[in-house]
């Protein structure tokens, strides 16, 4: 004779095991904002051409555990003055680099920056200086209303202070790109 049992949990165990899955889940969700991706959204005009005003984004935050920033990629950092606050603006120049800024045109290396991505030519002047090490110099796209590295409470931005790479613009849908 066959018989069919049927295992019945009682409800204390299935509370535990609820409760275990989505401390589980939270764990996960926690260590890839941590460590993985992270979204934010765009505020304000610096970036533009590139980016707009309340723009969402995707930032890789993993690369820069592989690698340092390289020149032209979009980075998030803390602000140097206040790490509370997020800054977005493009790597200009790294390590080693020497970068001037005369005529409204930019050099890295002695060699004149190609910007298909700049809203107008730079209207300020800045001397030739190397990019020490463990440092980035960063700039925003709208260059005459984008505070970065040629001011001095964000200057050369230290390594520990980037916290990913920005690489997809996934709001609003219709601006959908990656950069």
């Amino acid at each position: 004779m066959n018989s069919i049992s049927e295992e019945k949990k009682s409800v204390g165990e299935e509370a535990k095991d609820w409760i275990v899955s989505i401390a589980a889940a939270i764990a996960v969700a926690l260590l890839i904002r941590t460590f993985i991706v992270e979204l934010y959204v765009v505020d304000g005009p610096s970036m533009r051409p590139t980016l707009q005003h309340e723009e969402r984004l995707v930032v890789n935050k993993f690369i820069y555990y592989v690698r340092d920033p390289k020149k032209g990629e979009v980075v998030i950092f803390r602000y140097p003055r206040d790490p509370s606050r997020d800054f977005i603006k493009r790597v200009i120049a790294t390590a080693g680099d020497t970068i001037e800024i005369k005529e409204g045109r930019v050099y890295v290396n002695d060699q004149l920056l190609r910007e298909d991505y700049i809203l107008e030519k730079t209207r300020t002047e800045y001397p030739k200086v190397t990019i020490p090490e463990g440092t980035i110099f960063v700039m925003g796209d709208n260059r005459n209303n984008s505070e970065d590295s040629r001011f001095p409470d964000v200057g050369f931005v230290p390594l520990n202070l980037v916290k990913g790479e920005a690489v997809l613009v996934f709001w609003p849908v219709d601006e959908l790109k990656t950069l």
